[in-house]
């Protein structure tokens, strides 16, 4: 089994940033794809970034530019860069990792990140 834990939400200004990491413990077959996801008030759950254990990095196209992953795979930890946040960004944002694309998906509890003036 996979344990993750989040950190680092909280509230923003437009145009801020934050840094949200996650630890997580576990057998590293299932750390194989670790990254983020976030969802909105009244919206779906949605795919922010994920990293595979070799490096590979893809990022949402909303997010692009924007926010950057960072992940180590001795720490067994997954960090989240976000800059230029928007308001649009508020959710909460939860760590994720599975073994690979068509295996289930491990959730953290989530953290809230909110961007408000």
């Amino acid at each position: 089994q996979v344990q993750l834990v989040e950190s680092g939400g909280g509230s923003v200004q437009p145009g801020g940033s934050l840094r949200l990491s996650c630890v997580a413990s576990g057998d590293d077959y299932f750390l194989n794809v670790m990254g983020w996801y976030r969802q909105a008030p009244g919206a779906e759950r949605e795919w922010v970034a994920t990293s595979t254990r070799g490096g590979m990095i893809n990022y949402a196209d909303s997010v692009k530019g924007r926010f950057t992953i960072s992940r180590d795979n001795a720490k067994k930890t997954i960090d989240l860069q976000m800059n230029s946040l928007k308001p649009e960004d508020t959710a909460v944002y939860y760590c994720i990792s599975r073994s690979n694309p068509k295996r289930p998906i491990y959730w953290g509890r989530g953290t809230q990140v909110t961007i408000s003036s």
